[in-house]
């Protein structure tokens, strides 16, 4: 059997790579706060002190099981609160660091811990952005979120190579989809996020993939042979 383990699958594109996964005969176990399916685990990634004990009771019981294949894929993410962080609660921007940045780390290092001897194909993909290419105002935590995660993911990725049984490490752009994210972007106010006209127009002229074809890129991406510490983007593997 083979084993995906997948953050924020609950909804949105995470729940399609879910679906897409179980669909392929892998066993999934799926890690979010509403955790809302059969094979969920409820879990607060803005609270990472809450979160470590539950994350490690599964993980210590999952890697004392034999597997073909691990899969993990980080996927949980927020972009609320948007808008600049000067004017947001302060609470507010310590849950979205711990959501994209603290406890995404967390959660691959913890993986990578428990699975670390193992020597079946072990292989992390980190869900990014082409927010962690390019600033958008308003978006400040995301962008800085995404651009410290794809630098996390190449630096672990070095290290791995000094492990006998090496995990490897990917970046993965999924484009952009129609999911709750796109529509709380485009529901921003313009003071907050300057761009929203220009994300209504990319709804409006159908620029926007479905989750459930971005899910079938991600797995193309997973399945073939690439580099560790690559940033590979869906729209290579999928047609436009």
């Amino acid at each position: 059997m083979k084993l995906a383990i997948i953050s924020g699958g609950s909804k949105g594109l995470g729940k399609a790579i879910t679906e897409k996964y179980a669909s392929e005969g892998y066993q999934v176990v799926e890690f979010s706060r509403s955790a809302p399916l059969p094979h969920s685990v409820k879990i607060d990634f803005s609270s990472p002190e809450n979160m470590l004990p539950v994350l490690d009771t599964h993980l210590t019981r999952l890697a004392e099981q034999e597997w073909e294949e691990l899969v993990v894929i980080s996927n949980a993410a927020s972009l609320d609160p948007i808008g600049p962080t000067s004017k947001k609660n302060s609470l507010a921007v310590l849950a979205n660091i711990n959501i994209n940045y603290t406890s995404a780390i967390l959660f691959m290092s913890e993986i990578i811990k428990h699975f670390q001897e193992k020597p079946y194909h072990k292989i992390i993909a980190s869900i990014s952005s082409g927010a962690a290419l390019k600033s958008y105002a308003g978006w400040s935590l995301y962008c800085s979120a995404k651009a410290g995660l794809d630098s996390y993911v190449r630096t672990v990725a070095v290290e791995q190579e000094y492990e006998p049984h090496p995990v490897i490490m990917l970046n993965i752009d999924p484009g952009v989809m129609d999911t709750d994210m796109q529509a709380l972007i485009r529901s921003s106010h313009q003071d907050d996020f300057p761009m929203v006209d220009y994300f209504i127009h990319r709804k409006n002229s159908g620029e926007l993939r479905s989750p459930e074809q971005v899910a079938g890129g991600v797995y193309k991406i997973v399945q073939a042979e690439h580099k560790s510490g690559e940033r590979v983007a869906v729209s290579s593997v999928l047609s436009p």
